[in-house]
């Protein structure tokens, strides 16, 4: 992951339109004449950088453009994907898969009778469960690696 120093960070238009406003100041305050405000508000206009608004302000006292904190490269956790956010049929399946697979085990082995069709009755809840979750299980997991994706990409 690379870091950028903070005069390397671009800016968008809340910063430019921040600037003129600062730069508008400066001009009502009689620190720069009209030509001047001219020439510094289309730098402002063309600039990228946090660097390039603070070189026009280099000569001029405070107030100068306030930049807001980067936004972290670490997703937030309160977006992740969780247990708490499955819905409640969801979890009732996740839970009733391994109890499904014990109870019919547990059947099998203490009843001692052979009743082997008991066995099937994990399949068929997972069989059932996935025709009725298995797209939303999947959904879930391509998000989270799209975002994944994208925080490696923004780090670059």
């Amino acid at each position: 992951m690379t870091e950028f120093p903070p005069s390397d960070l671009r800016i968008g238009d809340a910063e430019r339109e921040d600037a003129l406003r600062t730069l508008g100041e400066h001009m009502s305050a009689g620190r720069l004449d009209i030509d001047e405000y001219g020439e510094r508000s289309a730098k402002v206009t063309t600039a990228r950088t946090r660097g390039d608004l603070l070189a026009l302000f280099g000569d001029l006292p405070d107030p100068r453009p306030r930049f807001a904190a980067p936004t972290p490269l670490v997703p937030d956790p309160a977006r992740a994907v969780g247990w708490e956010s499955r819905p409640v049929g969801q979890r009732l399946y996740a839970a009733l898969v391994p109890v499904s697979a014990i109870v019919g085990l547990a059947l099998f082995v203490f009843l001692l009778r052979g009743f082997w069709p008991i066995l099937l009755l994990p399949v068929a809840v997972l069989v059932a469960g996935g025709a009725l979750f298995g797209d939303d299980w999947r959904r879930d997991r391509r998000e989270f690696e799209r975002r994944r994706r994208r925080s490696r990409g923004s780090g670059r």
